[in-house]
């Protein structure tokens, strides 16, 4: 059973869950590319993950998310880019809209995310 993650546990799942989208498999090295950090930064986080049940690197070191990862990590990527665009959409520039977002998509619950969400597709998406 997986265990409670941390906001940079959520970010590595996330890159995982964006890298194997756009290329297939992902490698400790391909995340240490994606974040700008170093590998045994990388690996170390690769470790802790495996152990709470997030992700699973075979013989090859080729990184998959289990269920319980795919679930935190498409969360996580669906908060990003909701929050990203809404805030694109009020004319922040993209750039900053993605670091914005990225903070944003750790902190708010669950519940608040749905209301909020649904409000803004609700009264904000209309033409």
């Amino acid at each position: 059973m997986a265990k409670q993650i941390h906001e940079s546990g959520e970010d590595y799942l996330e890159t995982i869950l964006i890298l194997h989208t756009k290329k297939g498999s992902v490698r400790s090295i391909d995340i240490a590319h994606e974040m700008e950090l170093s590998k045994p930064s990388v690996s170390r986080a690769m470790g802790i993950l495996r152990e709470g049940g997030f992700i699973e690197v075979d013989n090859g070191g080729f990184i998959t998310l289990t269920d319980a990862g795919r679930e935190v990590a498409e969360t996580i990527y669906e908060r990003h880019r909701f929050f990203t665009d809404w805030l694109v959409g009020l004319g922040v520039d993209p750039e900053v809209a993605a670091e914005d977002a990225c903070k944003m998509e750790h902190d708010i619950s669950a519940e608040s995310f749905r209301k909020m969400k649904d409000f803004i597709e609700q009264n904000c998406n209309k033409n």
